[in-house]
């Protein structure tokens, strides 16, 4: 998409003020939204989000103008604003109707298996469009999640969200749900360790894929030229990859437990990133298997905290969740941004890694932050 912008005569400075609108618009609109789809119900904000992001996609592959851009980025951010915390409640709830909310980190898995599956088609075919014009793979996109607004449309609303007084639930009320469920001593520690520190590190992978991956291509004997093809193949076998490992997310659960996999998880991605800082090659294998943890990882967290909450509510206290995350994110932006300029991307993952280790080690010391 950058080379997109690029080519409507955007600059940089102008792309970075399109990702900030969207963030503030992501931290703006977490809570609103998340109330909006409790009150309304959890299909009818998928609904909303869906239609929402598919007309922001054709207006964007339509745009001539930076104003007309910025427009276009604030209504895609709530698009997925409305989707976000939705989506989860939705599940969670749906299997609570069967008595089957024990697996939704199982389900969720496979469906991030299978978006990552398709992502992986999608990422070759849209280069190959994006090379007759950059518009088309916008065209196409905005198509098929117009198709998901049809399918959305056949979902039914979960009889345990019906059986609630959603229609009684005041702003203050909902306030009072997300500041209980934010300090309840069975999430505060997880909070700090999944939602602030280890999602925002990790975060940072996925900013410095390009860049580093361009870095170690080139220094083992790759021609610049090749990079660009190369990219386009990795992203490919990094969806696969990631489908992969998160189709086992079930399996995953069953055999390591997530208790376990929280506790282990940010030390071996910590060093991990520490690592190829010194052997700068270990980056390529780590960044494959980055989204597929990554993705298992968000699953469990959406397990671990759907247990702990209720229904009512559901969607905004996960909506709120993603608003801490969203902030945790800042700090760790800029200053990576920073080093990255002054020493370079894979010093400033390092950093990154290290803070994720201390940090980690901090809160266990504190608190137990996963409990049986």
């Amino acid at each position: 998409m950058y080379l997109f912008f690029l080519a409507q005569g955007l600059s940089f400075t102008q792309i970075a003020i399109l990702e900030a609108l969207y963030n503030v618009t992501t931290l703006v609109g977490e809570i609103p939204t998340g109330y909006v789809g409790d009150r309304i119900g959890r299909r009818n904000s998928l609904l909303v989000g869906t239609v929402l992001i598919a007309v922001t996609l054709l207006g964007i592959g339509l745009s001539e103008s930076f104003l007309a851009l910025a427009v276009l980025y604030v209504c895609w951010s709530m698009g997925y604003n409305f989707r976000s915390g939705s989506e989860d409640a939705w599940l969670y709830d749906t299997l609570t109707d069967d008595l089957s909310e024990s697996e939704f980190a199982h389900v969720r898995g496979r469906g991030e298996s299978a978006s990552l599956a398709v992502g992986a088609v999608a990422a070759i075919t849209g280069g190959y469009l994006g090379s007759i014009d950059l518009s088309y793979p916008w065209f196409v996109a905005a198509a098929v999640t117009g198709l998901g607004a049809v399918v959305v449309l056949t979902l039914g609303e979960p009889e345990s969200y019906r059986e609630t007084d959603a229609d009684d639930l005041s702003l203050r009320r909902t306030v009072g749900i997300v500041r209980d469920a934010l300090s309840s001593r069975n999430l505060r520690s997880f909070i700090l360790y999944y939602y602030v520190l280890y999602a925002a590190v990790t975060y940072l992978v996925f900013v410095f894929v390009q860049p580093i991956f361009e870095t170690v291509v080139v220094s083992v004997g790759v021609s610049e030229s090749q990079v660009e093809s190369l990219l386009g193949w990795f992203y490919a076998g990094y969806s696969l990859v990631g489908a992969v490992i998160s189709y086992y997310t079930g399996a995953i659960k069953e055999t390591i437990g997530v208790r376990s996999w929280f506790l282990i998880l940010p030390f071996v991605v910590g060093t991990a990133l520490v690592g190829m800082y010194f052997v700068p090659i270990l980056a390529l294998p780590t960044f494959l298997v980055a989204r597929g943890l990554s993705d298992v990882t968000r699953s469990f967290a959406g397990q671990y905290v759907n247990d702990r909450i209720e229904t009512l509510g559901r969607a905004t206290v996960l909506s709120s969740m993603a608003m801490v995350s969203g902030l945790a994110v800042v700090p760790f932006q800029l200053g990576s941004g920073v080093i990255s300029d002054r020493v370079s991307p894979l010093f400033a993952l390092a950093v990154a890694g290290g803070v994720l280790v201390v940090g980690s080690g901090a809160i266990l010391v504190w608190e137990i932050p996963v409990s049986e």
